[in-house]
């Protein structure tokens, strides 16, 4: 049964979409355990409108905090204290896509780091990130702190325009697996995302 954590090298790389085609494809459930800006939809919404998911399998946040900001901060804004018992992945009948927010090193609180949450759920990592420019320096930074806290880390996926490139520097010098590519999608439906989805990505890469 595959228990995935979805993670971005940096925010808005794609990681929301490509966890929708993954949901999807595996016949997975959702869980995001922390949402920081709850204006304009959450991401579990886009997720289970994307990946045509019903509500049971779409996992209520442990958080959802009002401002769209690093979560440690829009905590503090909300007067909440985030417990990190309370982001312990939930047992789940089928397999599971989990969501970080933004990139590895982003605070939940003060002290704690999501990579460090992350490394106590001692889960397979599928790392997301973009193509273009910067996104060298981002995915290899993110690879450093996945293998310093000793993850597995199944792949790197891309989204974006192809880039060679880019791409092959990444897995080589990361020392990574390419998963695939998922391009932008105009329009991003979810007949459009099923189909880049199975196109781009062998499915059986991520049943580990």
């Amino acid at each position: 049964m595959s228990r995935l954590v979805v993670v971005g090298t940096d925010t808005d790389v794609g990681k929301t979409v490509f966890a929708a085609g993954l949901t999807a494809a595996l016949g997975a459930t959702y869980w995001k355990p922390v949402q920081a800006g709850l204006e304009g939809g959450t991401d579990s919404q886009t997720v289970q409108s994307l990946a045509g998911l019903p509500d049971d399998r779409v996992l209520p946040e442990a958080y959802r905090l009002k401002s769209p900001l690093s979560p440690h901060r829009s905590a503090e804004i909300d007067e909440v204290s985030i417990d990190p018992a309370r982001l312990e992945p939930p047992a789940t009948d089928g397999p599971l896509v989990i969501e970080a927010a933004g990139g590895l090193l982003v605070p939940l609180t003060r002290e704690l780091l999501f990579a460090d949450a992350i490394a106590s759920w001692r889960l397979p990592v599928v790392l997301v990130g973009r193509t273009a420019l910067g996104a060298i320096n981002h995915a290899l930074l993110s690879i450093e702190a996945l293998r310093k806290r000793d993850l597995h880390i199944v792949g790197m996926a891309f989204v974006g325009e192809e880039i060679a490139d880019t791409q092959t520097t990444i897995a080589e010098m990361g020392n990574v697996r390419q998963l695939g590519r998922l391009p932008v999608l105009d329009p991003l439906t979810p007949e459009t995302l099923h189909e880049a989805f199975a196109q781009s990505f062998d499915i059986d890469d991520f049943r580990v």
